[in-house]
């Protein structure tokens, strides 16, 4: 599967170690990376359908030092999507307010019927995507049913309920930040790890150096704003288990692509 890595802090930090360790496991992940580096609530991507090891921008990108305080990299094992630049996380669209939505998601969608509209929308292939489409509605909805653009509270309650809508039977381990706050799920235990670096929150897939990481939570959204945490969600109990029929669908849904 992908690989996420996030970053949430009050002060900017040199990331240019963790993402070089990072960009390193795309022997394994080499369809495509992507990086998202916010200044308020403004998003700044840079993607390509390449392996990162392999990417000669990604290499020239961190000669120099990259410094953020809020970000979000992904690299990309594809299940859904052929290798494109479309296909690339993270993704990014804007709710009827205005505001930018960047998601990131580590996992595959096996079924989910109110994400299946968006295949006829979609600008890729990945059911990714669906998933930050889906979302987006839902804060449309939310947004006209309020008559005004929502608060940090109501935004998070409606990314919990969408949790809860789509994880059963799926494996949806994502980031995704909203010019304000950094959501973190996972429902695969033992896949999300953080660690705390001075007044900043690191988290990714596997942890990226010899230092304290700790596992994160399974089943429970969470919300961060400068590196603190700020918001949980509803427990659930869909947890996703792997198991060989799954990996099957994957592998032969792949070969088609």
């Amino acid at each position: 599967m992908c690989e996420l890595f996030g970053l949430t802090g009050p002060d900017e930090i040199v990331v240019n170690e963790y993402l070089e360790t990072f960009a390193g496991h795309s022997v394994d992940h080499p369809n495509g990376w992507g990086i998202a580096i916010f200044c308020g609530k403004e998003v700044n991507i840079e993607k390509e359908p390449v392996a990162a090891y392999r990417s000669s921008y990604l290499k020239e990108r961190l000669r120099t030092p990259l410094r953020a305080a809020n970000m979000m990299a992904h690299i990309r094992f594809a299940t859904r999507g052929h290798m494109a630049y479309e296909n690339c996380h993270p993704f990014v669209r804007h709710d009827a307010s205005g505001r930018a939505w960047t998601f990131m998601h580590n996992g595959t969608i096996f079924n989910c019927p109110l994400l299946s509209k968006y295949l006829y929308t979609q600008s890729g292939q990945t059911d990714s995507e669906r998933i930050l489409l889906y979302l987006i509605d839902q804060i449309n909805a939310e947004t006209e049913k309020q008559g005004r653009a929502l608060k940090d509270t109501e935004r998070f309650n409606v990314i919990d309920r969408v949790v809860l809508d789509i994880t059963a039977h799926n494996k949806v381990n994502f980031m995704l930040y909203d010019g304000s706050m950094l959501y973190v799920h996972d429902n695969l235990r033992g896949s999300l790890f953080v660690h705390r670096l001075e007044r900043s929150l690191l988290f990714a897939t596997t942890p990226l150096d010899s230092k304290k990481w700790e596992p994160v939570e399974p089943c429970r959204l969470r919300a961060y704003k400068n590196g603190r945490h700020v918001l949980s969600g509803t427990a659930h109990h869909n947890e996703y288990i792997e198991n060989p029929e799954d990996m099957k669908l994957i592998f032969l849904d792949y070969a088609q692509l």
